[in-house]
């Protein structure tokens, strides 16, 4: 596994009205969230990032009305997929 180190100032760090202990977690669910939404991550791995699951990353694309990345080819690629494994 690599490791990013993402280097915030301080002033900044103390300016995010959260909990310091929730921090950490809410950025990385920030990131994930504009990474996917910019399509520069896929939703699975966005999620990891994320570090939640599907279903509250489902979730939090819907508080936050960012569109799900799905295309007609997407669709027809699951309906085989669902008719192949019948």
């Amino acid at each position: 596994m690599s490791t990013l180190i993402l280097k915030i100032p301080d002033d900044i760090v103390d300016a995010i009205r959260l909990p310091p202990a929730e921090v950490d977690r809410e950025l990385h669910k920030e990131l994930g969230l504009a990474l996917y939404q910019r399509g520069v991550l896929s939703s699975g791995k966005a999620c990891a990032l994320a570090g939640i699951t599907r279903w509250e990353f489902e979730e939090l694309m819907r508080l936050y009305k960012i569109r799900r990345h799905y295309t007609v080819n997407n669709l027809e690629e699951d309906i085989d997929y669902a008719r192949s494994n019948q």
